[in-house]
């Protein structure tokens, strides 16, 4: 669908609506391809308030656990912080997924180790390694 490399020591959230940007999904049949997710199921490096303010926006249902300091800054402010994000633990679950496919990226020796130097390379290894993923996927019902 998309990617986006960044520094190693660059953050997580900020790639998060550049990337969704760049999402396109095609139907099966007329229409144009959807630019936009129904839902979003994210780690802690994305709970920020201003990213859940952009998914309410853009009317995406987000899912994300909140970061124990954000918690903790809410309740010392009382009543007028306001109520918690809603957090629904079964969704958040199906996350797994997400962890299994880089674990299956990472069975690609030259992806984990990063052999390829430049961006261009490493990102076409990247998108070589998930197609054959995925047809391995649409092939065996698992992969």
């Amino acid at each position: 669908m998309s990617i986006i490399l960044t520094p190693g020591q660059a953050g997580d959230n900020p790639q998060l609506l550049p990337l969704l940007d760049q999402i396109a999904v095609g139907r099966d049949g007329p229409g144009r391809p959807r630019k936009r997710p129904e839902r979003v199921l994210a780690d802690k490096a994305y709970s920020h308030p201003s990213t859940r303010a952009a998914m309410r926006e853009r009317g995406i249902a987000f899912t994300s656990p909140e970061k124990s300091d954000q918690i903790a800054r809410r309740r010392a402010k009382g009543s007028r912080s306001g109520r918690p994000p809603r957090f629904d633990a079964e969704i958040y679950a199906e996350r797994n997924v997400v962890e299994r496919c880089f674990d299956r990226l990472k069975q690609f020796r030259a992806l984990a180790t990063r052999y390829a130097k430049r961006v261009a390379s490493y990102r076409s290894e990247i998108i070589i390694a998930a197609v054959v993923l995925w047809l391995a996927h649409r092939l065996t019902g698992h992969a």
